[in-house]
């Protein structure tokens, strides 16, 4: 961090400084604090850059705006009042989408003298180390819990949204029956235990870059001893998008890279898989598969995510509604004597459903496309932080399947597309 230029503190605040903002209780929504520093920056230097393929995004944005005429409607198969919860969250995500379009022609906008590209991909290096962190706090003391300074300023009727609270109240792991028993996920520092996970595998692609690719022997040896610790917090976060991502993400590296890169990557991957094979957390990965508990329950949400969009195929609802009943019964809801019983909100099972519901067939489909563009564009960029952008985009295309992009992992994809346009603005001008 010594001499970095002023201009690009805001970016190191968010991302070197992200656990001071999650212990403050603002988490993922940190980059809407830090978003007017960007713009500020932004209107120094105009006229503003932007990528190729970014009026995608833009009309996915204007879509948003739009989809809001569709707050007080109810889809088939629904039920709820539309009131002061489903307004806030449709604001917050507002806010959060225009913040990330300014992040994003920020990253670009700045030069290479202000912010140069190892350094911005170490930035999101340090951040994998304290997701690292935060998922053994999730093992190792699942209970660790707290009340934010946020928390305690908002009213109640703010704070006690679901969704807000899940961003303001810091805790180590959620704690679920996917075993049959309940066991602890960590999501430390993030806000949700999938999210951890996402999050994870999109660090740890960066870590690598900068820490192994760009390192001397020390800071290899240090990646190394950083990375096996992870191990413990993978497997135990039950999370099988993570491990499937981790696998695609093996199969990427051994299908582009070539020559001694690749004989190097397969001795890496098959000593750590012998030495996962004798370790106990084998035994805890086989539990996790022969207990597909979600499965009947992610198959309904979508089934009924899809009906419901629809019959608004356009411009969605702007925000997400409460299914009736669940997989086995449409009866099953909330209660004065079981206030967590019920079924999670139609979108919650994956950012692609999540744009059905909000925005319709059309916001997904502008989603896919923005970031498939990019894999397209760049894929014949065989520079390290090249070919790690396009594995991120493989991911994020990956991951909106299981994974909401709200709101933390949105913002880590975002990043490695403006390190991607970074990277060809610099191979353009050389």
């Amino acid at each position: 961090m010594r001499g970095l230029r002023p201009a690009a503190w805001p970016i190191a605040a968010f991302l070197v400084g992200y656990p001071v903002w999650w212990a403050l209780g603002f988490g993922g929504l940190c980059v809407v604090v830090v978003a007017p520093a960007m713009a500020a920056v932004l209107w120094r230097r105009r006229p503003i850059r932007a990528p190729r393929g970014f009026g995608l995004w833009l009309l996915l944005l204007a879509g948003y705006l739009i989809s809001a005429v569709m707050l007080g409607e109810m889809p088939p198969g629904t039920y709820g009042e539309f009131g002061a919860g489903r307004l806030i969250g449709y604001l917050m995500r507002l806010v959060l989408y225009v913040s990330l379009l300014i992040m994003v022609l920020y990253l670009g906008n700045l030069t290479e003298e202000e912010l140069p590209q190892l350094t911005l991909v170490r930035m999101l290096g340090a951040l994998f180390v304290t997701t690292v962190a935060g998922g053994l706090l999730g093992v190792f003391a699942p209970r660790a819990a707290f009340t934010s300074p946020v928390e305690l300023i908002l009213p109640g009727w703010i704070s006690g949204n679901p969704f807000v609270q899940n961003l303001i109240h810091p805790t180590a792991a959620q704690t679920q029956w996917v075993l049959g028993h309940p066991s602890p996920r960590p999501e430390a520092p993030f806000e949700w235990a999938n999210a951890w996970g996402g999050n994870l595998s999109v660090l740890l692609v960066w870590f690598v870059v900068g820490w192994w690719v760009y390192g001397g022997p020390r800071r290899r040896t240090a990646a190394v001893l950083l990375v096996a610790p992870a191990a413990i917090p993978v497997v135990y976060s039950l999370n099988r998008g993570l491990w499937i991502g981790l696998g695609v993400a093996a199969a990427y590296l051994l299908v582009r890279l070539g020559g001694r890169a690749r004989v190097v990557t397969c001795a890496i991957l098959a000593a750590g898989a012998l030495v996962f094979a004798l370790s106990p957390l084998r035994t805890m990965v086989a539990q996790r598969l022969e207990s597909p508990h979600s499965n009947d329950i992610r198959g309904f949400t979508v089934t009924a995510t899809v009906a419901a969009a629809s019959t608004s195929p356009i411009i969605g609802y702007g925000n997400t509604r409460n299914a009736r009943g669940n997989h086995r019964t449409i009866t099953t809801g909330k209660t004065d004597w079981c206030v967590t019983c019920g079924h999670p909100p139609l979108g919650g099972d994956g950012h692609l459903w999540h744009l059905m519901i909000t925005q319709g067939f059309t916001g997904a489909a502008l989603y896919v496309a923005f970031f498939a563009g990019a894999v397209r564009r760049h894929w014949r960029d065989r520079s390290p932080i090249g070919m790690a952008g396009v594995l991120v985009m493989v991911l994020t295309l990956l991951y909106m399947f299981v994974y909401d992009g709200l709101v933390t992992p949105l913002s880590l994809y975002l990043v490695s597309f403006a390190l991607l346009w970074r990277n060809s603005m610099a191979s353009t001008a050389a």
